[in-house]
């Protein structure tokens, strides 16, 4: 092989032991060079994420010297500084009009209503977020599909349920999973701040927007007039022959009346602040997806480790305490309750409501205690390991039990004095916290590297779960089992202010049941003019019904079983302005 000139090797000779004359200029040295791919060495690329790292680090490493007066401190970075990623390059063109899609649909079909309008809005987001991270360079891992698929499938369910709680639960869920997918986060802090960490996106995104905007204007000026004219030649020719079929069959006004939107000077205020809540939240979610910060990066430093007995004799105390409370259940529910209510003077149900809201509480806050735990458990080695495992096992152990006396309590309840919203809603609530503990039980068996991200999918299932079933379905469907059975009072009072949801298990009541439980429901149903995409398929579907067979009940009949058939505060056609009434 040729052997290279110093400037070619980047190796420079080494001086004499006796040095240059006195006399002679120093003789330049050639600064080191980096090995260019043509000398077989790879040069090494640096992500930029990890150089933006760098620099915030060498920059918090400057300090202020006191002998140098004039100088200002330099301010250090906050807390959040090493989890914020490097700039994301320009926004791409596909994210803008993505983006812009978003605004235009959330404007036109968000003010009349939730139901598959949600899904429809959050299509053209869903693919800005896509284009952003694809440009990025980032790829779609598996926990990322999940959280994405979970996302949508919860906003389903305002397009098949018309409870407003239900919904609520879903939307807000929804949004959880959608922040989880654009971040990617893994541990405890990452799932808990990532799931709400696209808000903190939403300056940035529009900056990042506005700055694509301009940059991109400078330059494609006629591409964009090009593009103004053929949107305003398109929706001309809509408009014009659009109405002339219009006005030359009325099937097809009917039909274009349904699918268009109704739109009105008077909503203007309401579509415009639509339509910019559609285009921030749209340019927050794709700019997270092209630059995430990385909350996992946020850690809390673990607490100092207790020894064995100082750590361990609570917890097992506590453990002991759980086994009695268990037995005691054990011997009730094996037909101990009649000693018991000589003591107490309870009934079934009295004692069953009396100890389901503190069974509740305890199943809770044993959440809190093992999380203490853990924090000061001790950590010397396998025997250390062994111990912790085995006292919060066992504690975990009863605590499901605690779980399924609980449940049993609310049963007892409900078969005493039926079903309402809010005994459906807690009995969910502590049937999720049994899964957390299975799931805290699985984590000391297997590791727990997926635990904050399973007990995230739980929570998502068990929202989805909510809503497809139609609580407001089952709470009708139970009270109106227990009037079958044995013709007991029926609290028509309370049913008539279900969602439509349970018209088709209201349907199924004798008359005059049936009518005064659906008037309110029909008629709340024939005074809403919510269009197709506002419209849920609960709604449609009791719509129908009640199409074939209306509630015809009057009044007195009505208030002769017990109710008059419309919602206190409104009589004579007056509305008060208070209301006694309870849903729960």
């Amino acid at each position: 092989m040729p052997e290279q000139p110093p400037e070619a090797s980047g190796v420079s000779e080494s001086p004499k032991a006796s040095g240059p004359p006195a006399d002679a200029s120093p003789t330049p040295q050639p600064q080191p060079q980096s090995p260019s791919p043509a000398q077989g060495i790879e040069p090494t690329v640096t992500p930029a994420y990890l150089h933006a790292q760098r620099q915030r680090a060498q920059g918090a490493q400057q300090t202020w010297q006191p002998g140098r007066p004039w100088q200002l401190p330099v301010k250090r970075p906050g807390a959040t500084a090493k989890v914020r990623p490097a700039a994301p390059p320009l926004i791409p063109p596909a994210v803008l009009w993505a983006a812009v899609a978003t605004a235009v649909l959330s404007a036109f079909l968000l003010g009349d209503g939730l139901g598959v309008n949600l899904l429809i809005v959050a299509a053209p987001a869903a693919l800005a977020a896509a284009f952003a991270a694809r440009a990025a360079g980032r790829r779609l891992r598996p926990w990322t599909a999940t959280w994405a698929v979970g996302g949508l499938a919860l906003l389903a369910v305002p397009a098949l349920r018309d409870a407003g709680w239900p919904t609520f639960l879903a939307v807000v869920s929804a949004f959880a999973l959608g922040s989880l997918a654009l971040h990617g986060s893994r541990s405890w802090l990452g799932v808990l701040i990532g799931s709400v960490g696209t808000l903190d996106s939403v300056p940035a995104g529009i900056r990042w927007g506005w700055h694509g905007v301009r940059e991109r204007a400078d330059d494609s000026r006629g591409r964009w007039g090009t593009a103004v004219r053929t949107t305003a030649v398109a929706v001309g020719l809509l408009v014009v022959f659009g109405t002339l079929f219009a006005s030359a069959d009325a099937a097809f006004a009917d039909l274009l009346g349904r699918l268009t939107p109704d739109v009105s000077i008077v909503d203007g205020p309401l579509r415009t602040f639509l339509f910019l809540v559609g285009l921030v939240g749209a340019l927050a979610a794709a700019r997270t997806a092209a630059a995430p910060v990385r909350w996992d990066g946020l850690t809390v430093k673990a607490g100092k480790p207790r020894g064995r007995a100082e750590w361990a004799l609570p917890l097992i105390v506590l453990d002991l305490l759980f086994a009695a409370f268990i037995t005691l259940q054990l011997v009730v529910l094996l037909g101990g309750y009649d000693k018991v209510r000589e003591k107490t003077g309870l009934d079934h149900a009295e004692y069953a409501r009396q100890g389901f809201w503190q069974l509740l509480w305890a199943t809770l806050l044993t959440l809190v205690v093992i999380a203490l735990a853990l924090r000061w458990a001790p950590r010397g080695g396998s025997r250390d390991r062994t111990l912790v495992r085995a006292v919060l096992g066992t504690l975990c152990v009863l605590t499901l039990v605690v779980v399924a006396s609980a449940l049993r309590r609310m049963d007892l309840y409900v078969e005493e004095y039926g079903l309402t919203r809010l005994r459906i809603s807690v009995a969910a609530m502590e049937l999720w916290l049994g899964v957390v503990f299975v799931l805290i039980l699985a984590a000391g068996v297997f590791g727990a590297r997926f635990l904050p991200r399973a007990i995230a999918v739980s929570a998502a299932a068990a929202v989805l779960a909510f809503g497809v079933i139609s609580p407001d379905a089952v709470v009708a469907e139970q009270n109106v089992q227990r009037f079958q059975d044995d013709r007991t009072s029926i609290d028509l009072d309370y049913l008539k202010d279900l969602s439509a949801d349970a018209v088709p298990t209201l349907d199924k009541l004798p008359e005059p049941q049936r009518s005064c439980a659906l008037r309110v429901i029909q008629r709340d149903l024939r005074g809403s003019d919510s269009p197709w995409y506002a419209t849920s398929w609960g709604e449609a579907r009791a719509e129908e019904i009640l199409r074939e067979r209306p509630a015809t009940a009057d009044h007195r009949t009505c208030y002769g079983l017990g109710t008059d058939g419309v919602r206190e505060g409104e009589r004579d056609g007056y509305e008060q302005d208070h209301d006694d009434y309870d849903p729960y």
